[in-house]
């Protein structure tokens, strides 16, 4: 009996130690120094991995090769605090890949080849504190509902991207934010980038480096004008430049107003034909009694 004890004990602790380490096991070609943390840092990846375990915090994907994620990649890991997606080859951010990642605190996106943060993109990412889109050298646009909902961020970098103009609207929906870094962008001194302005001007305490070192270009010759050379009298001839908007109100308003003029034209030439047969109907019913 005593020979088949010893031969079971081996057995028994490989059991055991395969029941305990269960939904902990690695990704291939990944470390995971803790049971929260999974880092596939530099690895050659060209997609997320599989068998990342559910209950992961910190997921470090930096210096590889994915070029995108699942619309449905954080459905699962609902614990995740902190994504690391830094110099891969992510173009695009499929619709509702954010959509649950409410505990999510940290995102980084830089050196990718992001074009566009559209609207809704951080929608119920409402825990997220500090978020990393800098150095996409192709982001040029981020739609004016972009940062909707990103009530706790304090930290964002749009920094060395393609951004020539800025709405001032994105940033209206960050109330938490404290560091905002813009340095770096190809910015353009036209009346556009005169909202901007003034905002930096307001806001340069939440600039790294104040204005100091942000640029923009001439519109007639491209040179280079440091920001701290400009006040807002520079832009001042913008002053009764009509928007887009502004050119759409206006446009819509005569619409409106045509169509207005001819629905009561129609009203009152209808008015006067009716008072006119009514009339005509009262002569002949006064030349008939007559006779």
């Amino acid at each position: 009996m005593l020979p088949c004890i010893n031969w079971l004990q081996p057995l028994l602790a490989l059991i055991s130690s395969s029941l305990l380490t269960r939904g902990h096991n690695c990704p291939f070609r990944c470390l995971c120094p803790d049971h929260h943390t999974v880092d596939c840092t530099s690895q050659g990846l060209t997609r997320v991995p599989d068998s990342i375990p559910l209950n992961v915090r910190r997921l470090l994907l930096s210096n590889n090769w994915i070029p995108w994620i699942p619309a449905d990649f954080l459905v699962l890991y609902t614990d995740l605090v902190y994504l690391d997606l830094r110099n891969n080859s992510l173009s695009q951010l499929e619709p509702g890949t954010l959509s649950t990642a409410s505990r999510l605190v940290f995102l980084d996106l830089g050196c990718n080849n992001l074009t566009e943060i559209t609207s809704g993109t951080f929608e119920e990412s409402r825990s997220l504190i500090k978020l990393r889109l800098g150095n996409n050298p192709y982001l040029n646009m981020v739609g004016r509902n972009a940062f909707m909902g990103l009530t706790s961020l304090r930290e964002l970098e749009l920094q060395q991207n393609a951004f020539t103009v800025l709405d001032v609207g994105v940033l209206e929906p960050l109330p938490s934010l404290r560091v905002l870094r813009l340095e770096g962008n190809p910015w353009l001194c036209n009346c556009q980038f005169a909202k901007l302005f003034v905002w930096m001007k307001e806001n340069q305490h939440k600039l790294p480096s104040g204005i100091e070192g942000i640029e923009c270009s001439l519109p007639m010759d491209g040179r280079r004008i440091p920001l701290n050379l400009l006040s807002e009298d520079s832009f001042k001839d913008c002053s009764g430049v009509l928007t887009l908007t502004d050119y759409l109100i206006v446009i819509f308003s005569g619409i409106s107003a045509s169509v207005a003029a001819i629905v009561a034209s129609f009203v009152l030439a209808s008015t006067v034909h009716c008072f006119q047969r009514l009339r005509k109907g009262t002569k002949t019913d006064e030349e008939d009694g007559n006779d």
